[in-house]
C-alpha cells in the first residue's frame, strides 16, 4: 500500500464523495503550484494546504505575475487564507475556504478514574515529537503511556530515505523511554482503527498547522485533545481541545505540557468532560464529515461553472 499524507488523503476523499462529471470540468492542483500542468480546457484551481512560508511555495507566490494562472484558490482554513492574503496580496475575489474533512466516527472509550491513561501521537516527527518525549520524561512516574506512530515514511520511501536519518536519535529516545512505545509508520486506516482505544491525543505542535487532520481525526474519535495554540490549531479545534500556550523555549513548553496532561488526566473521568467529548464528536460530525464537505465542494464548483455562463 502506497503511504498517503494528509493532502493525498483529502484529494482521494474529494474524488470519492464529489460527482465525477462535475470534477472532470476542473483541474485541481494541491498545494505546490503547477506541479500538474495548467489545463486551458478546464477551470484551474489551486487547493492550497501548505503554509505560505514553505520553500516550494513562497517563490511562486512572490511573483505576482503567477497569480492570474489559476481561476480559483481554495484554502483549507481561514487562518491559511489570511496568511496568503497578507503576505502575497492574492486576488481575494477568487479565493474560497473549504476546511479538511474526516470520515471515521467510532464509539468512544470512556475513561475511568485510576485507569492507565493511554495517549497517541501520530503527526510527523518534526512537528513536536521532541517536545512530547521531553514531556514524557517529566511524566515517567505517572500512570500514563504514549504510543508514537511517526515517521517520514508517510510521504513515501524516497522522502523517508532522504529525511529519516535526521530523526533516528529521536526514534531511539522514544524506544528507550519506559512510558513510550515507538511504533513507527502505520497507514491511515490502521490509525483510525486504533484511535478509539486511546483516551487522549497529545500534540505539543511546534509546526504551523494549517488544518490539522490528526487533530480532526482524534476529535472525531472522542479523544480528549491537548495541543499548542500554534498556527491554525485554535481554529481547527474550536473550544474543544485543551490549549497550551506555544513558546519557543521548548524546555518550558515541555513543562507546561506535562502539567496540562496531568490536569486533563485528573478530570477526564468527570461527567462534564465526558459530555464535553460527546459534544465534540457531534460537532466534528456536523461540520467536518466528508458528506458535508462534499456538499460544500459541489456547491462551490457548480457556482463557479454557473458564474462562467
Amino acid at each position: 500500500m502506497t503511504p498517503l499524507g494528509g493532502t493525498e488523503l483529502q484529494h482521494n476523499f474529494l474524488s470519492k464523495y464529489v460527482d465525477d462529471d462535475l470534477l472532470n470540468k476542473f483541474s485541481i492542483c494541491t498545494s505546490v503550484p503547477e506541479k500538474i500542468p495548467l489545463d486551458k480546457n478546464k477551470v484551474n484551481i489551486l487547493w492550497q494546504k501548505n503554509a505560505p512560508n514553505q520553500p516550494n511555495i513562497a517563490p511562486w507566490f512572490q511573483d505576482k505575475a503567477n497569480h492570474s494562472k489559476y481561476d480559483w484558490y481554495v484554502f483549507n482554513s481561514s487562518w491559511n487564507y489570511e496568511k496568503y492574503r497578507d503576505l502575497y496580496d492574492i486576488p481575494t475575489d477568487r479565493c474560497h475556504v473549504i476546511k479538511n474533512g474526516v470520515t471515521n466516527f467510532p464509539k468512544r472509550q470512556p475513561y475511568k478514574k485510576g485507569d492507565r491513561l493511554r495517549m497517541i501521537f501520530h503527526p510527523t516527527p518534526w512537528r513536536g515529537l521532541n517536545v512530547l518525549l521531553a514531556t514524557m520524561q517529566l511524566l515517567e512516574n505517572e500512570n500514563i503511556e504514549l504510543d508514537v506512530y511517526s515517521s517520514c515514511e508517510i510521504y513515501g520511501k524516497e522522502f523517508q530515505e532522504d529525511n529519516d536519518d535526521s530523526y533516528v536519535d529521536l526514534y531511539d529516545q522514544a524506544r528507550n523511554l519506559k512510558n513510550v512505545n515507538y511504533l513507527g509508520y502505520r497507514p491511515n486506516e490502521f490509525i483510525l482503527s486504533k484511535l478509539p482505544h486511546y483516551h487522549m491525543f497529545a500534540y505539543p505542535s511546534i509546526w504551523e498547522e494549517t488544518s490539522c487532520i490528526s487533530l480532526l481525526e482524534s476529535m472525531a474519535a472522542g479523544l480528549y485533545c491537548i495541543v499548542t495554540n500554534y498556527g491554525a490549531l485554535y481554529e481547527t479545534g474550536a473550544e474543544f481541545p485543551v490549549f497550551v500556550n506555544y513558546e519557543t523555549n521548548l524546555v518550558n513548553l515541555a513543562h507546561q505540557f506535562a502539567e496540562g496532561i496531568k490536569a486533563c488526566r485528573d478530570m477526564l473521568h468527570e461527567p462534564a468532560i465526558q459530555n464535553h467529548l460527546d459534544l465534540q464528536q457531534n460537532y466534528i460530525k456536523r461540520f467536518y464529515s466528508w458528506d458535508k464537505k462534499a456538499l460544500e465542494w459541489s456547491t462551490f464548483l457548480q457556482g463557479v461553472l454557473d458564474a462562467k455562463q
